[in-house]
């Protein structure tokens, strides 16, 4: 029987979520990789319970998970069930809907059928009562935000979810998802965009947003899918995601990006870290992130992400040398 360490919670450091009463940890575990019904079970199970005895609280899943579609939520109702019912409330474990889920006209975007009968197969999948954050997962164009939003509100309240979400919003569509969900009461927890060196997208005024408005962010892909590791120093590994093309392209990853990698890699050095932990902890180094969202493949992995927590700090010379990198100079 699994028994978690005693000491799970001296060392993670918590962020409060905006304005909100929620604190995450500083790293969260997403399972969008390596938990589906492809993948080994052991090796899952294991990477949760290190997590968790490292101090991390929060699991993130989406609805489509796998491959297949769902065997990630499959996988963690199993889990949870075997080694985690006894700490259902040290924890927060957030789905999500708003992706292909099921064929027809019911199964994608953001109308109210899909996104509640998403939540409710969501939840039949974990073995769970409630989710404690829900998410639209993207931005419906077809679909008016009131019933998107709307259908978050319903989720609250009537119990299957703790707290609303939202993914993938620009700073704009943010901004007038937060006035919506505040109007009906159940105010917006959090925004899920993803951002790392090579991806800043967020800085653009969606953090400002989130800032101004008194929400969190937990942001996903810090490591850019890998790129942001030791993995590809030495050109494109055969077994990596890059080469099979898998949500990484080869087609994005030329010299120039391979050069500014081994650059900052240099940087990590000289501050005692991994590429991977100063890309962590980069991402970190802005008050406005809650959490950062990383995945994993190995337990191994789950130590690494969380050695980045030992030097969160950068000096301004860092920083201008990071930029300087990036912008080619």
């Amino acid at each position: 029987m699994y028994v978690a360490d005693d000491k799970r919670y001296d060392s993670m450091p918590y962020r409060r979520s905006g304005r909100s009463g929620l604190n995450l940890p500083a790293i969260s575990l997403g399972l969008w990789h390596n938990f589906g019904g492809v993948d080994n079970f052991e090796n899952g199970r294991a990477m949760l319970r290190r997590a968790f005895d490292l101090g991390i609280t929060h699991f993130d899943l989406a609805n489509n998970y796998g491959p297949p579609y769902g065997s990630a939520e499959e996988t963690f109702g199993q889990i949870f069930k075997k080694d985690f019912v006894p700490y259902r409330d040290e924890l927060i474990i957030s789905t999500k809907a708003g992706w292909d889920m099921w064929p027809g006209p019911y199964g994608d975007f953001g109308s109210r059928k899909y996104m509640l009968a998403s939540l409710d197969q969501s939840l039949k999948r974990m073995g769970l009562e409630y989710v404690d954050i829900f998410y639209h997962h993207r931005p419906d164009p077809e679909t008016p935000m009131e019933e998107s939003m709307g259908a978050l509100d319903t989720a609250v309240r009537s119990g299957r979810a703790l707290y609303a979400g939202i993914s993938a919003y620009d700073a704009k569509q943010t901004a007038e998802a937060i006035k919506i969900l505040r109007a009906l009461g159940t105010p917006c927890l959090i925004h899920q965009p993803k951002y790392s060196m090579l991806v800043r997208d967020p800085e653009q005024g969606l953090f400002d947003v989130l800032e101004k408005e008194g929400v969190g962010s937990i942001v996903f892909s810090p490591l850019a899918q890998g790129l942001l590791s030791d993995r590809y120093l030495q050109g494109i590994p055969a077994d990596s995601r890059a080469a099979r093309d898998f949500y990484l392209k080869k087609k994005d990853i030329g010299e120039d990006k391979l050069a500014k990698i081994r650059e900052l890699n240099k940087i990590a050095k000289e501050r005692g870290q991994t590429l991977a932990e100063m890309a962590v902890a980069w991402v970190l180094r802005d008050p406005r992130v809650t959490s950062a969202l990383v995945g994993t493949s190995k337990v191994s992995q789950v130590d690494d992400n969380v050695a980045a927590l030992k030097n969160l700090k950068f000096s301004a010379e860092e920083l201008r040398k990071i930029d300087g990198v990036l912008a080619g100079k």
